[in-house]
């Protein structure tokens, strides 16, 4: 794989649209497919914007992996749906998104783009692998901050997170990061596991917040420079925050697992190449009129054919 590869946190991508995106916008059966043609908006505008020549989108086989719930059990747990045991638990999705998923996926599929999902892993632990293999320069599209832990401008890795809706992108590199956080890519994954995350029912160290890990951090350089200090009675450690972190042992021995994406998950054999036409006009034909999204997918699939120079 050469050339610049963009991937897409689809199910990030697909919320942000089905919010910003009025419900208004219908099948001719009524059915909503606002976050259908949101999501093709944008990757037409992705596409347009940054000239990517690769795609994929990554897909969530699994929200909420046994194996990480295993280390931490309160992880997702406030946004389990349904619990099953034989299967992944079912995630709590607002109720005319869900039946836009499947639509997605087959539009996807009929257009060529790829589309990649691995049992047992988050989209994260794909973008983390596909990230970890390439050759080029990488672009991640998501609205998950999570994946900041894998911008390298040496490897020229960067974040396109969406600000506003999903037409204005934050382009994240590491200059951003240092100035928001005080960290890099690689010490942002700490801080996260530092800070804590209640939407990822993550606890994090109790009394120790964003500002703080930032500064234990810069002092001991990583996680593990921070736990040597909590035992060298020299270290620059306030009593309370020696205190804190000895107690959060437990935590802070299991959570790197939890919060670093993985990065060796078995990917399938995928064309990833930007498609130049559909793969499937037929189905792509079908698809368009059963469920309406006229200029939305049109633009995208006139993108697509355009010249590339």
């Amino acid at each position: 794989m050469t050339g610049r590869l963009m991937l897409l946190d689809t199910a990030s991508l697909y919320f942000r649209a089905y919010f910003g995106v009025p419900d208004s916008v219908k099948a001719p059966d009524g059915t909503p497919v606002n976050a259908v043609r949101g999501l093709l908006d944008f990757i037409d505008r992705l596409v347009k914007d940054h000239r990517p020549e690769h795609l994929v989108a990554c897909m969530d086989a699994d929200w909420r992996p046994q194996w990480r719930v295993d280390l931490i059990p309160t992880y997702k747990a406030h946004r389990v749906a349904e619990e099953h045991e034989d299967a992944p638990d079912a995630e709590e999705v607002p109720d005319t998104l869900s039946p836009q998923v499947p639509v997605i996926e087959a539009v996807l599929d009929a257009l060529g783009i790829a589309r990649v999902g691995v049992a047992g892993y988050e989209a994260d632990d794909v973008i983390g692998t596909f990230t970890a293999r390439a050759t080029g320069p990488v672009d991640i599209v998501t609205g998950d901050r999570d994946l900041y832990q894998l911008v390298d401008d040496a490897r020229g890795v960067r974040v396109l997170y969406p600000l506003k809706g999903v037409g204005t992108l934050q382009l994240t590199d590491e200059a951003v990061l240092r100035e928001k956080y005080g960290v890099d890519g690689r010490g942002y994954a700490d801080l996260a596991l530092l800070r804590g995350d209640p939407s990822d029912g993550l606890p994090g160290v109790a009394g120790i917040g964003e500002k703080t890990a930032a500064k234990l951090l810069a002092e001991f350089g990583d996680l593990a420079g921070i736990m040597t200090a909590v035992d060298d009675p020299g270290a620059k450690l306030t009593p309370s925050q020696r205190r804190r972190l000895d107690e959060a042992r437990p935590y802070v021995a299991v959570a790197p697992k939890v919060v670093r994406v993985a990065d060796d998950v078995p990917l399938p054999d995928v064309d990833t190449a930007l498609p130049r036409a559909p793969r499937d006009p037929a189905a792509l034909e079908q698809l368009a009129k059963r469920w309406g999204l006229g200029g939305s997918l049109q633009r995208l699939v006139t993108t697509l054919t355009e010249p590339r120079g």
